[in-house]
């Protein structure tokens, strides 16, 4: 390397690590927001508009009926099988699937835009681990029409509700 080219590494080095040096490490922070002076983003809503909107909540309400049944039709499916099989469960008693056990609280159908739909309350246990016996693998609400809303998921296992009847 000729010394021209050394020089001018050497100052392109000094320019560099003298940048580096000069600029500050300091350390910004904003300043805390008081919540109570941030209003809301959303219009505020007068008490009239209130007490409309109260009055359609009602009226959606009354749209909304379900019916109660005494009984879950469910189709359980053995995932290594391939054999799927009809349970009928009662309201408030246990059904055994393999290890599940299934337990339907509530059962009944709900009309919604004119169209009706089963639906139900579902407790599944699975009873292959005993340390494992209070706690529900499912716990929640099923919909006949539409099982992927609130899906139950077990590796073997499938159920899904077809209907709810009256005994």
């Amino acid at each position: 390397m000729k010394l021209g080219s050394r020089i001018l590494l050497i100052i392109f080095l000094s320019l560099i690590f003298s940048n580096h040096l000069i600029s500050e490490q300091k350390i910004t922070s904003t300043p805390l927001i008081n919540i109570d002076q941030i209003k809301p983003s959303f219009e505020e809503i007068d008490e009239k508009n209130e007490n409309i909107s109260s009055k359609q909540i009602i009226k959606k309400k009354k749209k909304t009926k379900i019916l109660k049944s005494s009984q879950a039709i469910l189709i359980g499916l053995d995932k290594i099988t391939a054999k799927s099989s009809e349970l009928v469960v009662n309201l408030n008693e246990t059904k055994k699937f393999g290890p599940l056990e299934i337990k339907i609280l509530k059962c009944g159908k709900v009309k919604v835009d004119n169209k009706v739909d089963s639906v139900a309350y579902m407790q599944v246990k699975d009873l292959t681990k005993n340390e494992n016996e209070q706690v529900f693998i499912f716990n929640g609400w099923t919909f006949a029409s539409d099982p992927s809303l609130t899906p139950f998921d077990h590796a073997i296992y499938d159920l899904q509700l077809l209907n709810c009847n009256t005994a």
